[in-house]
């Protein structure tokens, strides 16, 4: 048995108060994960060519430069522009800046959990399993995950504008929300030839942007 397979990811707890952090970008993304960072007394900073933001950030309205990470301790981007999301990544691992680029997973050094609160507690959903729920998980849920990572990357094809990628991670949200872990881990019962099958079907949902159930996808008529 190797203990040290790798592929995950280290999940640690970071003291994030106080930090100064950089967004490049706005929309939906920027405005959700704002939220949070100012829950945990972050001082933000967006960069953006938009007006109207909130008076609990620093707002500048212009494009970025590169200057904007003088005095950066941590980066996010949420840009329409892939090219110049990528290039600002890119930047942010040269100055050895913790990056999250939006929706490119490759470049993202942390990314952002799913959290329930309550006060002051805080759980951070899924990687926090105690052993005795995790027992309770529908079996081969690794190879539901990897499935579901490979309709992730597929929804990207069907919608690949930067623009659009709050569109892809609201559909997939809502979609493992509909289905649930026992839903999800129907999908071990289909083959490759089928799981191409079931893709299609959920490709001419998602385009109509409505969010089937699992028996819809995975009856005979769907396969």
């Amino acid at each position: 048995m190797n203990l040290f397979k790798g592929g995950g990811s280290l999940i640690v707890t970071y003291q994030i108060a106080n930090k100064k952090v950089i967004f490049v970008g706005g929309g939906n993304i920027a405005a959700q994960r704002i939220v949070l960072l100012k829950m945990e007394g972050v001082h933000v900073t967006v960069v953006c060519p938009e007006s109207g933001l909130a008076e609990e950030v620093d707002w500048i309205n212009r494009k970025f430069i590169n200057q904007d990470l003088d005095h950066a301790d941590i980066c996010l981007t949420a840009l329409d522009v892939h090219e110049e999301s990528l290039r600002i990544g890119q930047l942010c691992r040269e100055r050895c800046i913790p990056v999250n680029v939006a929706d490119v997973p490759p470049l993202c050094d942390f990314y952002f959990m799913s959290q329930h609160r309550d006060g002051p507690l805080q759980l951070a959903l899924v990687n926090m399993i105690p052993v005795e729920a995790a027992k309770s998980l529908p079996p081969n849920m690794g190879c539901v995950i990897e499935r579901m990572s490979r309709l992730r990357a597929k929804v990207k094809e069907w919608e690949p504008s930067m623009k659009n990628s709050g569109k892809r991670m609201t559909w997939v949200t809502l979609l493992c929300e509909k289905w649930e872990l026992d839903g999800m881990a129907k999908l071990n019962e289909v083959d490759e030839e089928q799981e191409a099958a079931v893709f299609e079907g959920l490709r001419k949902h998602f385009l109509i942007d409505n969010v089937p159930s699992v028996e819809n996808i995975l009856s005979r008529k769907a396969l």
